[in-house]
């Protein structure tokens, strides 16, 4: 297979834990997959003028993704519309969400592995009477923590 880039198309597919079947949508637009060290500032006691700059952890973006097709009775719109409508009467369930970038015949190039996740945001398509699929033009999640799958 080959991996080179820039790639001819390609897409994205989610998968998370917790949901039954194998593939629950695919995505044609993934940003957010970015890692960022936080740096705090702590003056020096005494002596104003000199400022140390120490690390404070990892920031992340949010993962958002776009352009999703899902059927409107599937695991994944019941989990967005119960955790943002749910007005925090019940606790938030988070799951592990695995995004993989597959090239145009299918086969995974790379993968991102995302614990502790939960959708903050959706915005959906408006409904056609002909089908019971959902267009998702924006899905974001907010998560703890990320790191890219070995094996694909």
């Amino acid at each position: 297979m080959n991996t080179g880039y820039p790639l001819g198309g390609f897409y994205f597919q989610l998968s998370f834990s917790g949901v039954k079947g194998a593939i629950e949508t695919s995505f044609k637009e993934v940003s957010g997959i970015s890692m960022e060290m936080a740096v705090e500032e702590i003056s020096e006691g005494g002596e104003n003028r000199f400022k140390h700059r120490v690390p404070n952890g990892n920031k992340f973006q949010n993962l958002v993704l776009k352009r999703g097709l899902v059927s409107a009775d599937s695991e994944l719109s019941d989990w967005c519309t119960s955790t943002i409508s749910g007005g925090l009467n019940e606790g938030i369930k988070t799951k592990t969400i695995v995004v993989k970038l597959l090239n145009d015949q299918g086969q995974p190039i790379k993968s991102w592995s995302f614990a502790d996740a939960w959708p903050i945001k959706w915005d959906v398509s408006p409904f056609n009477s002909m089908n019971s699929e959902l267009v998702i033009e924006n899905l974001e999640f907010v998560f703890s923590s990320f790191n890219q799958v070995k094996g694909k």
